[in-house]
Parts: C-alpha cells; structure tokens; sequence
C-alpha cells in the first residue's frame, strides 16, 4: 500500500478486508495476512483522523498566528 492512496481509498480497502473476513470462506493464511492488512489500514485510518482533529482544533487569531481553539463540553 503507498502513501499516495487517500483516506477514501484506505477506509474502502478496509471495508472490503471486512466484508471478506466476515464471509469466513477464506483459507486461514489467507484470512491472516487479509486481517493484517487490514490492522495497518486502521491505523493509518486513525493516524489521519487525529492529524485532522488536531489541525481542526486550531484557530487563527487577528494577527494570522495560530493557536489552539479551547473546546468545552457545553
């Protein structure tokens, strides 16, 4: 898998693991690496949610500097 695939791609690779998994037809080592695969496409998945969380959470304030936005559970 290279960087270039974008989140889309990813989740719908990771979709379609899960989908073959479930089916439960597959021969074990195939199944294996099936699930490896798609433990690294999570975290890759997770990896790209937190860096868009954490540039989500910023703000710019009125002289272009950014900062962290304060968040409450309100």
């Amino acid at each position: 898998m290279t960087e270039a695939n974008s989140f889309e791609d990813k989740l719908k690779q990771l979709e379609l693991i899960v989908s073959a998994l479930e089916k439960g037809d597959r021969p074990l080592e195939s199944a294996l690496t099936d699930f490896q695969q798609g433990v690294v496409l999570a975290k890759e998945l997770q990896r790209t949610l937190k860096n868009a969380e954490d540039t989500l959470a910023k703000v710019m304030d009125d002289e272009g500097q950014l900062s962290d936005l304060a968040l409450t559970n309100e």
